[in-house]
């Protein structure tokens, strides 16, 4: 069987879902993961809400993968700057693209430019101590809008509504806790487009809404309708009807008084962002009405309701990477399979993708698992096609960037920086405390 070194650019559950299936299928095989920040794991450490443990269990069998032999973790790795394609393709039979989607999706009304808009992603990032994003994020709006559907927008729903101090019993970093105990949000308004039926929450996300006891959550009746195409997705879907029946619960529930509340306004699309002297002061929306196959159109019938900040949570983006073809239109590299199509449609040898920026940023886990299987079925179809590297030599890499003075980081250096982290949340009565600063994490690592 022939021996071959694969790199895999990005190390969140895509990218390492990837190695695993190849080093499984192929013995032969030996797996450098790439990630340009110094700690593993992409979205499961950095978008995820520190209080969603649960979700973070999957870093335990992240974790068992990333130790194994045949697997290497090479972080603190930019690349496009530390290591260029033609780099990679020196020191690598084939590249697999894993950097799944980081940025906002743009939300194209009028005002959205203005102070105090703000997009969803880099709000996730702040909280979840990204140590590419500013340390201080601005909480001084009392109401504020959130834009979408889905369960970010639940997050950063709940993240401005939930007292900083409840946040205690999670990782969450120090300046993360410090600006929350700052927030002065206590009305957080969440618009949905189309009715109950057709909110992509998951039920687990919305019941969560009303465990902080300071929190109410108010469903207004306005714009709660169910259409035909709505009526059949209860009836077949058990994920939509236990989210329909929360709801409903959250709309019979008198409130309780607490201090903050979360309002969800089904029926209503953005239309414009209003602003004086350059800053949102309310959001405008227009009612919608169900058509009847799960779409919506406007009824002509505007709102405006005062806030000081709008948080855009429709969807996250996959932006281009040096060298290696994009579609700005779908926001993919183009594929056929996982396999990467210049802009003739052509494969271009020994270069494959998997995980959001192949597909765009849509399913869950179990989704990025088979996806990462046709990219690798594909890769080892082509082995008779693969170019050998001129360096194949287990330490090759580690030289060249050695010489190019990059200050990488290892799976054992990750491990020195969570023991680190577990020691500062003990000292603080704490499950963990993240460590957000760049080069703190990488002295860690490297010590």
């Amino acid at each position: 069987m022939r021996s071959i070194r694969v790199a895999v650019i990005g190390a969140g559950p895509a990218g390492i879902y990837a190695a695993d299936i190849l080093t499984k299928e192929h013995p032969g095989a030996r797996v450098d993961v790439i990630d340009r920040l110094p700690a593993p794991y992409g979205l499961v450490r950095y978008g995820v809400a520190p209080d969603h443990p649960r979700i973070k269990e999957i870093i335990k069998a992240l974790k068992r993968v990333l130790t194994r032999e045949e697997i290497r973790f090479l972080g603190n790795v930019d690349f496009g700057t530390d290591l260029k394609l033609s780099d990679l393709h020196e020191y690598y039979d084939a590249v697999v693209f894993a950097t799944g989607a980081m940025a906002d999706r743009d939300l194209d009304i009028p005002g959205i430019e203005l102070t105090g808009s703000h997009g969803a992603a880099d709000f996730v990032s702040w909280y979840a101590g990204h140590p590419d994003v500013p340390a201080e994020w601005p909480l001084e709006a009392e109401s504020v809008a959130v834009v979408g559907a889905g369960n970010v927008a639940l997050d950063v729903a709940r993240m401005l509504a939930k007292p900083a101090d409840e946040q205690l019993v999670t990782e969450i970093a120090d300046n993360v806790y410090q600006g929350l105990k700052l927030n002065k949000a206590k009305d957080v308004h969440v618009f949905a487009r189309r009715g109950p039926a057709q909110i992509k929450f998951s039920p687990m996300e919305l019941r969560e809404l009303s465990h902080s006891p300071s929190v109410d959550v108010i469903v207004h009746p306005e714009g709660f309708e169910i259409d035909d195409a709505g009526q059949k997705a209860i009836s077949s879907n058990k994920g939509t009807r236990l989210v329909v029946d929360t709801l409903l619960k959250y709309l019979e529930t008198e409130p309780t008084g607490a201090p903050h509340r979360i309002h969800i306004h089904m029926c209503q699309a953005p239309t414009e962002l209003l602003g004086e002297d350059g800053r949102v002061t309310a959001i405008r929306t227009e009612t919608q009405e169900l058509i009847g196959d799960g779409r919506a159109r406007g009824t002509g019938e505007f709102t405006d309701t005062p806030v000081q900040a709008v948080y855009r949570a429709v969807g996250y983006l996959s932006t281009a990477l040096p060298d290696v073809p994009f579609d700005e239109g779908s926001g993919v590299i183009p594929n056929e399979g996982g396999r990467v199509l210049d802009l003739d449609g052509e494969n271009v040898r020994g270069t494959y993708v998997t995980g959001w920026i192949k597909r765009g940023p849509v399913g869950l886990i179990g989704h990025t698992k088979s996806d990462a299987k046709e990219t690798i079925d594909n890769l080892l179809a082509d082995l008779d096609q693969l170019r050998a590297p001129a360096h194949s030599e287990d330490n090759a890499i580690l030289d060249h960037l050695t010489a190019r003075g990059v200050q990488f980081t290892t799976v054992e250096g990750w491990e020195k920086l969570d023991a680190h982290e577990i020691a500062l949340g003990e000292a603080a009565g704490r499950d963990r405390i993240k460590v957000v600063p760049r080069e703190e994490m990488v002295r860690v690592s490297r010590s």
